[in-house]
């Protein structure tokens, strides 16, 4: 696999921002032939897929501005730093967009949302033993908390009407672990 390795010879800052930031890098190929390799940079981020003891998923609807519509996902928010642990980050998140606190969290992994120029990990987690309590939205932030049963939430993303990529992949691994735990 070493074959298939690039070697960064200079990377440059173009862009800090709150959320990201943008480099463009000189590298060499494996062939020897040098390329660039523009990329973001993220702290990294934590979601959540709260299932009460009904069977019910607590989802969001929020407007994402890149693609002008609402759409429906789980909790979810970035690290507010590398160092910060991303179970401590996932229980924040689902507190302050939910309102609801979790018994217990069980890690379902990593996701890579964007490979090919972002180096964001979005850690998953499954929350049960669910407690509910007041939203703590940020001054910029408008949350919209609806239930859904599992079952039905996985039909929907299987017929294509949860194009979010984090909630597709946790669901999807919330509800094989519930099945086969």
């Amino acid at each position: 696999m070493d074959r298939l390795f690039e070697k960064q010879l200079n990377s440059t800052n173009v862009y800090k921002g709150r959320l990201l930031d943008v480099y463009s890098d000189e590298i060499v190929l494996p062939n020897g032939h040098k390329s660039k390799r523009e990329y973001i940079k993220h702290v990294g981020a934590a979601c959540v897929v709260p299932v009460d003891d009904e069977g019910n998923v607590i989802i969001e609807k929020q407007f994402r501005y890149p693609f002008s519509k609402v759409l429906t996902e789980i909790p979810a928010g970035k690290l507010d730093s590398k160092a910060e642990p991303h179970l401590d980050a996932a229980l924040r998140e689902l507190k302050e967009e939910t309102g609801y606190s979790a018994e217990k969290m069980i890690y379902l992994g990593e996701f890579y949302p964007t490979c090919a120029y972002s180096d964001e990990i979005i850690h998953m987690y499954l929350a049960t033993g669910l407690k509910k309590g007041e939203q703590k939205l940020d001054d910029d932030e408008f949350v919209g908390v609806e239930k859904m049963p599992l079952e039905e939430l996985v039909a929907e993303i299987m017929k294509g009407n949860i194009p979010d990529g984090k909630t597709q992949t946790a669901i999807l691994k919330a509800y094989y672990y519930l099945k086969n735990n």
